[in-house]
């Protein structure tokens, strides 16, 4: 027997890059009795006089603590109150929470670790008594030993020994992947599971990400470093110096903002007129400018267009919620994944009131994309101002701020934002009513792709109709998440508790936000474009993948954009009907596949969340995760080989941070041309039902796939993977336009 004992090593949370500066910090009883910033640790100033340290008093170390067990991880509106409340600079308490985190981690270490031991000494006496045993055990036909020693009872011995190894192990394994915040090994620890009837004689589903590179000419691609998917090569990390007279015209930039977006929610005609082909609110632009004259002050860019949408639906949240989630950069993105690709707040102007967002104003950059390679991302620096109406309408705001010309953010305008935002008024029942008004200005340095061109000029692609439609399935999905005594309609009973669900659902969004991110056009992405397959050619771009839930290595990502003469309803139906799948799935070698789980999304059908079985023998341990979405906007398929023992840790409930994931799939919208009668189908029942997400006769469908080049980060792209990605995504559009029967 081994002993696994897990030794975690912690240093000194603020350090600053010397050894010298790890040493022991004295803040009296629990840890918590006082706080000092990096420069402090050695307990002189620069003039080498002693400093001492900071005590805290009772009240505050009673208020930090209480604090504390609410939330371990404040953030910067949180610690600027506590800063406020107890009379404390806000690096004390930043602080503060980081070294009581250090201490509630080293606590738990020595526990576990005694737990460990233990356990280890219960499972070694069970050894020792095992052996035993197996000294004295007699035939039972003749009563002498057993003639053959090693058979029976040693195989059962093994057995047996073997278990609780595994059991320790994965158990060791969990407490390090929990403490050192990254999994062990590549997949996640698996804890002993009674298999149910999902482990039926699972097929192989020939993961993309298993093409192992060889011997072979390297591509001349560039490398893209890790997280690079989230991150913003050209955004300042610091953020800028404001003086208080930046911060107050920055006020009544946003307080003038407000009113002109009242103005726009509430006024109709003539300020709005209907659309006579679709019913759609259109700005009257004569009208504008008279009402909201402008400074001529900005020089006029023949190359400039205004798009100008408003829209209005109802959601199934409330209106405070709704509110909080907005301000909120990194729910604002889990909220819109689809349009979303970056969003950092810069600066907070000012905090809200009372600890709520109410009055807060911050300085925020985002990234708004259209999920194909072929569509540039829409950068904005802009400020965002949140204002409580009335007891349960709010409104929410984004205009562009005019810096000087020689701020370091003027020269990266490549759009300029007119005052927009929502107004959110709560309605019985829990259920807000949102009424989005999109109004920009765009400057276009080349023309738009001619596949998206139509889409783009009709504002379809980033109106107020498509963030109106991703909201609203986006909140029926938050509230399929929170309900707990709802059937998940699976097959078998294989997702048999709430916790489960959960995990799954959870694992399905990550999944779809890592699709979402691969095919992005972000600033991060640098795209080659591959000639060959047809006149758009496939576009690829490599990364080095080192984030949790993705697997290490080398990751190629390639997509291409085909144009469909049918609506996009029936190709969403096709890529949703399991019974399809063999039609376009090339990987599956036209097995047929099963359905084993469904949670439903929503209340539209093709919303939903499933686990496939493909009846293949070469293995039996790999189920296809896949998520389908639809709104009236648009719609995807994104779908993942995950191997039996990870889809097991999600639905037994445990957190699938860790599952590695590296997706694929389909993203489908409208072309933007005429509406023709008789297209499309409405999408949701708490949609309008005028809007059809087959307003047009064609569908752009956008074919993205993800390999596994090598699990090196230092490995080169060699020609083999670039030309096996280019076929497989050949011989998808080449299976999908003959089973839709598109000869072109």
């Amino acid at each position: 027997m081994f002993d696994f004992v897990v030794y975690l090593e912690f240093s000194t949370v603020e350090e600053n890059g010397n050894n010298q500066d790890r040493r022991r910090m004295e803040y009296g009883s629990g840890g918590g009795g006082g706080s000092q910033s990096p420069g402090e640790q050695d307990g002189s100033d620069s003039q080498g006089r002693r400093k001492r340290y900071h005590r805290h008093t009772a009240n505050q170390i009673q208020r930090l603590e209480s604090m504390f067990k609410e939330c371990p991880h404040p953030d910067e509106k949180q610690r600027m109150q506590l800063s406020r409340e107890l009379g404390l600079a806000p690096r004390q308490i930043k602080f503060w929470f980081q070294n009581r985190r250090t201490q509630m981690k080293a606590q738990h270490e020595r526990a576990d670790n005694c737990a460990l031991r233990a356990d280890n000494d219960k499972i070694r006496c069970e050894n020792i008594a095992i052996r035993e045993a197996l000294k004295n055990v007699i035939c039972p036909s003749c009563g002498g030993p057993p003639l053959n020693d090693d058979s029976y009872f040693d195989d059962q011995k093994l057995r047996l020994e073997n278990a609780h190894l595994k059991e320790e192990l994965d158990r060791v394994s969990s407490i390090a992947a929990k403490y050192i915040g990254r999994p062990i090994s590549q997949l996640p620890p698996v804890q002993p599971i009674h298999i149910s009837s999902l482990d039926l004689s699972m097929a192989s589903f020939g993961n993309p990400g298993m093409v192992s590179p060889s011997p072979a000419p390297s591509l001349n691609l560039d490398l893209l470093p890790a997280g690079t998917s989230s991150s913003m090569p050209h955004l300042p990390y610091h953020s800028p110096c404001l003086s208080d007279t930046d911060k107050s015209l920055m006020s009544d930039t946003a307080s003038n903002a407000m009113e002109e977006l009242l103005r726009l929610l509430h006024t109709n005609e003539p300020l709005w007129i209907k659309s006579n082909t679709d019913g759609r609110d259109v700005l009257n632009f004569d009208t504008y400018e008279r009402m909201f004259p402008k400074p001529n002050n900005r020089p006029k860019n023949p190359n400039v267009r205004v798009e100008a949408s408003r829209d209005s639906g109802v959601v199934f949240i409330n209106s405070a919620a709704l509110a909080d989630m907005f301000m909120d950069p990194n729910r604002w993105t889990e909220l819109f994944p689809t349009i979303v690709s970056v969003a950092r707040t810069i600066q907070v102007i000012s905090s809200g009131m009372m600890g709520g967002c109410s009055g807060s104003l911050q300085l925020m950059y985002e990234e708004l994309q259209v999920l194909s390679p072929l569509v540039s991302t829409r950068e904005f620096y802009f400020l965002r101002y949140c204002q409580q109406i009335e007891q349960s309408t709010w409104a929410i705001v984004d205009v562009s701020y005019d810096f000087p010309q020689d701020n370091h953010f003027a020269p990266q305008y490549r759009s300029h934002r007119r005052p927009s935002g929502c107004l959110i008024q709560d309605m019985p029942n829990g259920h807000s009513k949102i009424t989005w008004v999109e109004h920009v200005e765009i400057e276009d340095k080349t023309l738009p792709h001619r596949l998206y061109r139509n889409l783009i000029y009709s504002g379809l692609a980033f109106g107020a109709e498509r963030w109106l439609a991703t909201l609203q399935r986006m909140c029926e999905r938050l509230a399929c998440l929170m309900v707990t005594n709802s059937p998940t309609g699976d097959l078998g009973g294989i997702i048999s508790s709430p916790e489960a669900k959960r995990s799954m659902m959870k694992l399905a969004q990550r999944m779809v936000t890592n699709f979402c991110a691969s095919i992005s056009t972000s600033s991060g992405h640098r795209w080659t474009t591959l000639s060959g397959l047809n006149e758009i050619g496939v576009r690829v771009t490599v990364q080095k993948s080192t984030d949790p839930g993705q697997p290490n290595g080398v990751v190629l990502s390639a997509a291409t954009t085909i144009w469909l003469p049918i609506p996009p309803q029936t190709v969403f139906n096709f890529f949703k009907d399991e019974r399809k799948r063999p039609q376009w799935d090339v990987l599956s070698n036209g097995n047929a596949v099963q359905e084993v789980a469904h949670i439903a999304n929503g209340s539209h059908p093709g919303n939903s969340i499933s686990v496939l079985r493909a009846f293949n023998t070469s293995q039996n341990n790999m189920l296809i995760l896949q998520e389908s979405c639809i709104d009236s906007s648009s719609s995807l398929v994104v779908y993942c080989p995950v191997d039996l023992p990870s889809i097991n840790i999600a639905m037994n409930g445990e957190d699938p941070s860790y599952i590695p994931l590296l997706p694929s799939g389909f993203t489908i919208s409208p072309d933007g041309q005429a509406e023709h009668e008789g297209d499309g189908a409405s999408t949701s029942s708490n949609l309008n039902a005028n809007r059809k997400i087959g307003r047009s006769g064609g569908s752009l469908v956008t074919v993205a796939f993800q390999i596994l080049v090598s699990s090196l980060p230092s490995a080169k792209l060699n020609m083999e993977s670039v030309t096996t990605v280019n076929n497989l995504i050949g011989s998808t559009i080449q299976q999908i336009k003959a089973s839709l029967s598109c000869s072109t």
